[in-house]
């Protein structure tokens, strides 16, 4: 270990990310209460202790056409970046995530010589295999968080640490279910359908309407449905009517659903881990999706079904993600059919198969193992 404090230049670009860095933070800090850490990342991060440089706020960029749109901001936050690691000269680089800014700022930070760890990989097995080679040349540690990626990562010759899913921990809402539906003046009979449009607004925008025009016509035909939408920190969300929103206790209104309507992220994954039946959807512009579909290897795009290698949740993407197909899988789900009781003992399935606590300790152990 050094003589003086460790320093750490870390990258986290989406709401996930900020959470996942938080804990990391966190986890070092308690094995090395003096280390620093520098970079990007959002609130939850800025608590637990980094210099912010850029927010994930305007970080968090979905799709090729998207991407396009923002890419002066981009440019700016690279060169940044390189700059600041060049001028604090950190211990480390740890990169949360984030694969399309993350891989690119490992290949410029070569010429710093700066050793990078990578917590949480980019899903080289479902698509862009031919970006192991930023893994070969350019990351010296990978920390992987699912249980079969350290073999295929290491069946490519690169060597992983595999230190076990964060969801391991355990996701708990803040409230009991009492508290929660007294919150909302909600009565024991009322059902909840939760609608998670995403957690960056380009998501919300594409996703959010479509929900809602579904849950209404599901409102019509189930008594006693309320809709609850989930709003992440730093979006907005257009007005809608008869309808509440939770920006507080995301995992409270995932727990006490019913069913939900989610996207493809790692909501998909939280709902599962919470015992929450769901309808995974996702739309991009129709550039963004042809180029994905070019790349994209795995039959799924839910983390829950990549995970079991099956389905297990019903996925819609673009033109198959439409009310009626919505409303005509979610409808199953409010009630106890085998619909939903075969779902529930695959989600059980995924649960189990996710690893131990500890997992951020682990992860800082293995970081600061390479000081």
């Amino acid at each position: 270990m050094n003589a003086r404090p460790p320093k750490f230049f870390i990258v986290a670009g989406e709401q996930s990310g900020d959470l996942h860095g938080s804990k990391l933070i966190q986890a070092i800090k308690k094995q090395e209460p003096s280390a620093v850490f520098i970079g990007h990342g959002g609130d939850r991060m800025v608590s637990s202790g980094l210099e912010i440089m850029h927010h994930v706020n305007k970080l968090s960029i979905m799709g090729f056409t998207e991407v396009i749109k923002h890419l002066p901001y981009m440019i700016n936050v690279m060169g940044e970046s390189l700059e600041k690691i060049k001028e604090t000269r950190p211990d480390r680089v740890i990169l949360v995530d984030y694969p399309g800014f993350n891989l690119r700022l490992a290949k410029n930070c070569r010429p710093h010589s700066v050793p990078i760890s990578y917590f949480i990989l980019p899903q080289l097995w479902a698509w862009k295999e031919n970006r192991i080679q930023y893994f070969h040349n350019y990351i010296d540690q990978s920390l992987s968080i699912f249980p079969f990626e350290q073999e295929w990562f290491e069946s490519r010759n690169v060597p992983t640490n595999y230190v076990g899913h964060p969801f391991s921990e355990g996701l708990e809402p803040k409230l009991t279910k009492d508290e929660f539906y007294r919150k909302h003046k909600l009565e024991n009979e009322d059902i909840l359908l939760a609608l998670i449009p995403g957690s960056r607004q380009q998501e919300i925008d594409k996703h959010l309407h479509l929900y809602y025009s579904a849950a209404q016509k599901i409102k019509a035909e189930v008594q006693r449905l309320k809709i609850i939408v989930t709003k992440a920190s730093g979006v907005s969300l257009s007005i809608l009517d008869d309808v509440l929103v939770e920006d507080e206790d995301i995992y409270g209104a995932m727990k006490y659903s019913k069913a939900a309507i989610t996207t493809s992220g790692t909501a998909s994954l939280e709902c599962a881990m919470l015992d929450t039946p769901e309808v995974v959807c996702y739309k991009l512009s129709t550039l963004s999706y042809a180029i994905t579909s070019l790349m994209n290897k795995s039959p799924f795009i839910s983390m829950v079904n990549l995970i079991a290698n099956r389905e297990i949740v019903p996925e819609m993407v673009q033109r198959k993600a439409s009310i009626n197909n919505i409303v005509e899988n979610i409808l199953p789900l409010l009630s106890d059919t085998e619909k939903r009781k075969t779902m529930l003992s695959g989600m059980s399935q995924v649960r189990r198969s996710i690893g131990m606590p500890g997992v951020y300790e682990r992860a800082a152990q293995a970081i600061l193992s390479r000081l």
